[in-house]
C-alpha cells in the first residue's frame, strides 16, 4: 500500500496519475496548503522541502519518495511501466522528464504567480514568464509533429509529468489554440481513463480567495 500526500496541483496530479495508471493501491492524504500543512514537522520528515508531493511505499519499509519526477520515475521502476528498458529509450523519456521539471514547471508556475496572484502587476515579469513559458509549448509542438507521445511512439512518465501544467495552460494566460500537435496530443492523453481518475485526485476542495492565494504563493517560495 502507498500513501500519497497531495494537493490540487499539476505536481501532484502526476503521482496520482500515474499511480492511477499503474493500478497500485494507494491512500489519499490532502494536504491543505493554505493552512501550510506541509510545513509542519512530521510532513517535512517525509519531505525535507515541505512541497507535494510525496508518496510513502509501505511494501518497503515506509520508504519516501518526494520530488513529482522521483516519484515518476520510482513507481515506473517498481512496476516495470511507462518506462523503456533500453538505454537510448530510457535516456529519451528521462530528457523530456527533465525538459518538464526544469523548463515548463517552473516557467509556467511563475506565470501563474504574476498573472494571477501577486498583489502589484509586474508587466515584465508577466510577459517574461509566459513567453518562456509560450516558448517551451512551441518546442512540445514542434517533438509532437512526427512523435505521438513525447518519447516516440509509446506512451510514458514524460507525458504524465507533462499534461498536468499544459492542462492548465490558460491559468497562465498561455495561448495553445494554433499549436496543432500540441493540442492533438493533450487531446489523446487526457482521454486516457487513468488520466481523468488522477486529475481529480484529490477532489478540488471549497477554499476560500485567501488561502487560495497564500497557496499560490508557494509557487515563488
Amino acid at each position: 500500500m502507498i500513501d500519497l500526500y497531495t494537493s490540487t496541483t499539476p505536481n501532484g496530479r502526476k503521482a496520482s496519475i500515474m499511480l492511477e495508471e499503474v493500478g497500485l493501491p494507494y491512500t489519499v492524504k490532502h494536504l491543505k496548503l493554505g493552512k501550510m500543512e506541509q510545513k509542519e514537522d512530521w510532513y517535512m520528515e517525509l519531505n525535507p522541502n515541505g512541497r507535494i508531493p510525496t508518496i510513502v511505499d509501505h511494501d518497503q519499509d515506509g520508504f519516501a519518495v518526494f520530488e513529482s519526477g522521483a516519484i515518476l520515475i520510482y513507481l515506473a521502476e517498481k512496476t516495470g511501466k511507462f518506462m523503456p528498458s533500453d538505454i537510448k529509450g530510457r535516456s529519451t523519456v528521462i530528457q523530456w522528464l527533465m525538459f518538464q521539471k526544469a523548463g515548463i514547471g517552473p516557467m509556467q508556475g511563475q506565470a501563474n504567480v504574476f498573472y494571477r496572484y501577486t498583489p502589484e502587476k509586474i508587466q515584465y515579469a508577466i510577459d517574461r514568464y509566459q513567453k518562456e513559458t509560450r516558448r517551451l509549448y512551441e518546442v512540445l509542438d514542434k517533438r509532437l509533429k512526427d512523435n505521438e507521445y513525447l518519447a516516440g511512439d509509446q506512451y510514458s512518465i514524460a507525458d504524465i509529468a507533462t499534461y498536468p501544467w499544459v492542462h492548465v495552460h490558460d491559468w497562465a494566460g498561455i495561448e495553445v489554440h494554433d499549436l496543432d500537435h500540441l493540442r492533438r496530443w493533450k487531446e489523446t492523453v487526457g482521454e486516457r481513463p487513468a488520466v481523468k481518475r488522477g486529475m481529480d485526485v484529490p477532489r478540488p476542495p471549497v477554499m476560500d480567495e485567501k488561502a487560495a492565494e497564500r497557496g499560490a504563493q508557494l509557487l515563488i517560495k
